[in-house]
């Protein structure tokens, strides 16, 4: 199961780095579809757990750690896709995104530093201190949102 886990989350990064390089390259409405796509999965793999940590469904622990290292992953796909040349398209973005780009990095960088602290706790098995962290996660994506996404 871990070997599997490792080889996907290779891929996941290897993935990304391409994307990098292809972003740059990609015209607006691809970029803005990448980006969508990886936050979308982030709520995929991150909504169970996180209701596993408000005690909605109960916690499972193979299941976070699964969803943690994915969501580890997958929180650092999308900023490449927030070009200037998407800035036009319709979107959830917020002009915030556009106007203040520091303060969105920084919440990207936040959001990764934190999901990656997840990653780690999940596979230490202690539920308490995961369960926290999830919940550290959650408010991060949530300042996030607040400041640089439409309501939906």
């Amino acid at each position: 199961m871990n070997k599997r886990f490792l080889t996907a989350a290779l891929a996941l990064m290897v993935g990304a780095g391409y994307a990098l390089t292809a972003g740059a390259q990609a015209k607006p409405e691809i970029q803005l579809k990448w980006r969508q796509a990886a936050m979308t999965l982030q709520g995929k793999y991150f909504y169970p757990i996180r209701a596993m940590a408000q005690g909605k469904i109960p916690y499972d622990a193979n299941v976070v750690a699964r969803n943690a290292g994915l969501v580890d992953a997958l929180v650092k796909m999308p900023w490449d896709g927030f070009t200037p040349a998407t800035k036009d398209l319709k979107s959830g973005a917020l002009p915030a995104v556009y106007s203040d780009p520091a303060k969105f990095k920084e919440g990207a960088d936040q959001l990764q530093s934190e999901a990656s602290k997840l990653a780690t706790l999940a596979k230490g098995g202690d539920e308490a201190a995961t369960k926290a962290q999830i919940l550290a996660v959650d408010k991060v994506c949530g300042n996030c949102h607040e400041t640089f996404r439409e309501r939906q």
